[in-house]
């Protein structure tokens, strides 16, 4: 059913540039640098078929919140999701880019639809398709960035509760201190990480290196799907 007629498209490609990226990338090892992404990246062929997912797209995968895999077919969870998943994938392989927002009750996701090369370029098409990043909160970045700040313990978990979007009242109540107690932390903060306020303070963790913490528990599929 993910079968689709693309259409030719003369586009054109400036030379490549050469001598910047070492020939012959060990695969191997371009997986493992594509686990290490702190969001789901998976390839799917015309058919919808998974030809590869990386560690964190094996986990929304196996939870089965909106999508899943049968038969190393991407769907959805019901039939409007997997319509959804269907037509964005036909709009990639007929070269357009799409942001697909999947939304049923409380759980949303969004998926990016790249189409890897032009349509009828190769025999083999392919889509790139990358789901939503993790909350900044939780990237491992976050924890070493207090570190590399020198913050206390309670510091840190203050600034973990900003970065989750709470208020001062809230984060007083959930490490039963006192709100004076929490912005004399705040300040000490904004000292300790040379930020001007609260908001240039989340502007740096928000734009820290997005690092998969190493024990993130994933679903054990094959690393290929198509394998």
């Amino acid at each position: 059913m993910w079968n689709v007629q693309a259409k030719t498209v003369v586009t054109h490609h400036p030379e490549p540039v050469t001598g910047l990226l070492p020939q012959g990338l060990d695969p191997a090892l371009a997986l493992k640098v594509i686990d290490e992404i702190d969001y789901g990246v998976m390839v799917l062929d015309d058919h919808g078929r998974l030809r590869h997912a990386n560690h964190l797209a094996r986990h929304e995968l196996g939870a089965q919140r909106l999508i899943m895999s049968h038969g190393n077919v991407l769907l959805g969870v019901n039939s409007e999701l997997s319509e959804q998943l269907q037509m964005a994938l036909e709009q990639a392989l007929r070269g357009q880019r799409r942001l697909l927002l999947l939304k049923d009750g409380e759980r949303e996701l969004s998926l990016a639809f790249v189409p890897l090369g032009l349509p009828l370029q190769s025999d083999s098409p392919a889509v790139l398709v990358m789901l939503s990043r993790q909350n900044a909160c939780d990237n491992l970045s976050v924890r070493m960035y207090a570190r590399a700040q020198n913050l206390s313990p309670s510091e840190e978990a203050v600034m973990i509760a900003l970065c989750r979007g709470l208020t001062i009242p809230e984060i007083a109540d959930a490490h039963g201190v006192a709100q004076s107690t929490v912005r004399s932390q705040i300040k000490a903060l904004r000292e300790k990480t040379g930020s001007s306020s609260i908001r240039h303070l989340l502007q740096r963790l928000n734009s820290l290196p997005p690092m998969v913490p190493a024990l993130r528990i994933v679903s054990p599929l094959s690393h290929n799907a198509m394998a």
